[in-house]
């Protein structure tokens, strides 16, 4: 085991990992015949280069996979592997790897290599970095051995006893999205081994080597290195992948846009637990107060705009009562907008939405009859960001209720950009059903905030809204740190992530024992029902 100490010497094997970035299958450092290059959003320039696995190349990972039985690298009956109980084993690489992310000098690299990958503020990549150390804190030692606890329950007759256990599903592939490279993937691929999975990891292509290099940090903490299967590759790929693989693929955890988590769900016949995106909903409510509206300004504009509002949760759409539109609410809004800039990455490229396509569509919202541009709309300038991605400034664009509400526009309106654009819309009191109903037709039911102390008002909204994560309170927000609350949308499919709840929900499953050991005495009756 390394001196956990030293993180000068973890730095530096990461760095030089970093200039040779491989595939890993079932323990192995492997190759591809062709690579790709990444390049730095805000110039242009290459930076990296990295396996691009073809669909020649697939059939090594699926066999790989095919060596996990069903019943899991581990499960809580058969969870010692070679004299290590892998329980505590997982306990103490979180414990570890918590410890080097605490390292300033190990949390600055990380949060360094996110930004040339995802251009956003050292403050939000930072962040990422300590929800994750945070995550990772909270299943040290004994924790992922509690995640084990099973339940039981007496029987009909002495010797009978049921006893439930949450086992792990086996063989899982799991496909991570770019917008947080470090937290959703690190958070979901360690829930995945404390449960007892193999995972297959891929990380979207632009950020992968993110992962690739915290995965390397893992086996640097004790991880073995044929637990975690790593592939870099291209998303239609991937889908070749779990079409040949799915009957060795058990379930597929998934975390992007709605319409590649629909083809997921065919792929695999709904073996899928998905944390797809979101049209995401903030209704400020009737009790405005001069000395809240700072802060919730404030937050609006975190919500809407914080890294170029491409979060899964970012704030599409904001009904705010009257009061508030009278105390000046949208003009503090665009007063804190307007000092976002480049220089700081408190504004930056939009990495899957171009400029055309976002323009074209704050276009389109500005036909509808009444709409108006409140801020932005146009453009960034003075930059070298490539035209295969978005630059646009942070923007709002007015549209009266009563035409968020008409169906013939709704489908324009609820158009997600996952860019720096959000719908601004005002309600009187007589029209909180009118809101309601809206969010009730919205098909993501990612987040939603409820802004308000009214404990009646919050009762009304969050009695008849359907959200997975929903934050109510003056200070409700839609965007927020998943490592001390659920954090997932709402459905049959849904994927959660962080919590004690999440891990075992989504990368677990039910299983029963029905024991029967008692003596047969000539009373019992040969007649089942």
């Amino acid at each position: 085991m390394p001196n956990y100490d030293k993180y000068d010497d973890l730095l530096f094997q990461l760095e030089d990992d970093l200039k040779h970035p491989c595939n890993i299958i079932d323990g192995e450092y492997v190759n591809t015949a062709k690579t790709t290059t990444i390049i730095n959003p805000l110039d242009g320039t290459p930076m990296f280069t990295q396996p691009d696995t073809q669909v020649g190349e697939i059939k090594p990972f699926l066999d790989s996979l095919a060596k996990c039985p069903k019943s899991g690298l581990h499960n809580p009956i058969r969870f010692m592997d070679k004299g290590v109980n892998r329980y505590l084993m997982l306990g103490e690489v979180s414990f570890q790897a918590a410890k080097a992310l605490e390292n300033p000098k190990v949390a600055k690299y990380f949060a360094t290599l996110m930004q040339k990958v995802m251009p956003k503020s050292y403050t939000q990549s930072m962040a990422e970095v300590t929800v994750t150390c945070q995550f990772l804190k909270n299943f040290s030692g004994d924790q992922v051995r509690f995640l084990a606890n099973g339940k039981t329950a007496p029987g009909d007759r002495i010797g009978q006893q049921t006893q439930d256990y949450r086992f792990p599903m086996g063989r899982e592939g799991l496909d991570e999205p770019f917008n947080f490279s470090l937290e959703i993937i690190v958070l979901q691929v360690m829930s995945s081994l404390y449960m007892g999975n193999k995972p297959l990891a891929k990380s979207a292509t632009k950020v992968a080597v993110v992962f690739d290099q915290f995965l390397s940090l893992l086996h640097w903490c004790g991880l073995p290195i044929e637990d975690v299967d790593l592939i870099h590759c291209s998303g239609p790929v991937f889908g070749e992948l779990l079409r040949q693989g799915k009957d060795i693929i058990n379930c597929v955890q998934f975390t992007g846009s709605t319409r590649v988590a629909k083809e997921i769900l065919h792929i695999m016949d709904g073996r899928a637990k998905v944390e797809d995106s979101g049209f995401n909903w903030k209704i400020l409510g009737p009790d405005y107060r001069k000395e809240y509206l700072n802060y919730v300004a404030w937050q609006s504009d975190q919500d809407a705009y914080s890294a170029s509002g491409q979060k899964c949760s970012a704030q599409s759409i904001l009904f705010a009562h009257q009061d508030w539109v009278n105390g000046n609410f949208f003009p503090r809004i665009k007063e804190l907008a307007s000092t976002r800039n480049l220089k700081d990455l408190t504004v930056g490229p939009v990495l899957s939405v171009t400029t055309e396509k976002m323009l074209e569509h704050v276009e389109k919202l500005l036909k509808i009859p009444g709409a108006k541009l409140v801020f932005g709309g146009k453009q960034l300038v003075g930059h070298k960001i490539p035209k295969c991605y978005g630059a646009i400034e942070p923007t709002a664009i007015y549209l009266p209720l009563g035409q968020v509400y008409n169906p013939k526009h709704f489908d324009l309106v609820t158009t997600e950009m996952f860019g720096p654009v959000q719908i601004v819309t005002t309600y009187v009191n007589r029209e909180l059903s009118t809101v309601l109903d809206i969010c009730e037709r919205i098909e993501h039911n990612l987040t939603a905030a409820v802004v308000s102390n009214d404990p009646t008002f919050l009762n009304e909204v969050l009695g008849n809204t359907t959200n997975g994560t929903t934050y109510a309170g003056i200070k409700a927000r839609t965007t927020g740190a998943p490592q001390n609350h659920w954090f997932g949308p709402s459905g049959p499919c849904a994927a959660g992530i962080g919590t004690r709840d999440a891990v075992m929900g989504v990368h677990g499953c039910q299983k029963g024992h029905n024991l029967d050991f008692g003596p047969i005495d000539g009373t019992e009756s040969l007649v089942q029902s």
